[in-house]
């Protein structure tokens, strides 16, 4: 039986790199993880063993550090760009490369009402996300994305009229605890969008909705924040949400002779439910 090397693509992940930059005495400091995936002409390393044309990936990682000195990493967007089209451009055999970007918060730390030049403290999980891929010859697509960003509101929101069937135990409720860790995905309609200043709007439409949405159920919560998105920043054209549901179940407060009038729960994350939808521009 014959057989044939299908669509392959090699490189270096998970490429951490810590940035500080000084303007005199303030310093600014911010983390990046780097992934880069190349494809291109790779037949021969695969079916005969010749690494003629393999760019170590070592030399990608030592590459994030010697484009990351003298790149002003305004937006993450914007350095991940700069790397995919070094090595379309600088590689002969690579026809397209795929830059993904997550960068860690740092928060500058405030003494005595005054923000300190030089001290910070790790923010929270959230992640600001970015994936890049530029082709040799073809298109340029840049998507740009939030991760770990939990939110929480303890009302407004409900959970009811749903299909049952004998199987069904879960009590239908006007009133719930709404827990989301968002991630969010957005594709830019110009890889020349103004990244930072889109992420913001972007970021600022989804907690509005969330906070001020009567919600029927996730779902409808879900296309909500997305239509909130595309309408508040023309410079993308679809949004990917994933809201996975963190059910804070009611404890029952009765064996011990009191009532639980919807105030004390218990959080739990395994299992939850995981509604994903895209909202897209018609």
């Amino acid at each position: 039986m014959a057989v044939v090397l299908g669509q392959n693509n090699y490189g270096k992940s998970r490429v951490r790199m810590v940035k500080v930059s000084r303007d005199g005495t303030r310093h600014t400091v911010k983390e990046v993880s780097v992934d880069i995936a190349l494809e291109g002409d790779f037949q021969a390393i695969h079916c005969a063993g010749d690494n003629a044309k393999c760019l170590p990936t070592d030399t990608m990682k030592n590459t994030v550090y010697a484009l990351g000195r003298d790149h002003p990493l305004d937006s993450i967007e914007g350095f991940a760009l700069h790397l995919a089209r070094h090595f379309v451009d600088k590689t002969v055999p690579v026809s397209a490369a795929r830059v993904r970007i997550s960068q860690v918060p740092w928060d500058r730390v405030s003494v005595d009402g005054k923000e300190h030049p030089h001290t910070f403290t790790k923010g929270s999980e959230e992640r600001q996300t970015c994936e890049v891929r530029v082709e040799k010859k073809g298109a340029t697509t840049v998507v740009g994305g939030i991760d770990g960003f939990k939110i929480l509101k303890s009302t407004d929101s409900a959970f009811s009229g749903y299909l049952k069937d004998p199987f069904t135990t879960l009590p239908e409720t006007r009133d719930r605890i709404f827990s989301t860790t968002v991630a969010a995905t957005w594709k830019y309609g110009s890889e020349n969008a103004e990244f930072v200043s889109a992420r913001s709007t972007i970021r600022s439409a989804i907690v509005r909705t969330f906070a001020s949405h009567m919600s029927e159920s996730v779902q409808q919560t879900l296309y909500a924040m997305g239509e909130a998105a595309l309408n508040s920043c023309s410079a993308i054209e679809n949004i990917r949400l994933s809201l996975p549901n963190s059910h804070c179940l009611l404890i029952n407060l009765k064996p011990f002779g009191m009532e639980n009038a919807n105030e004390i729960f218990v959080p739990t994350d395994e299992p939850h439910g995981l509604i994903e939808a895209t909202i897209e521009r018609s």
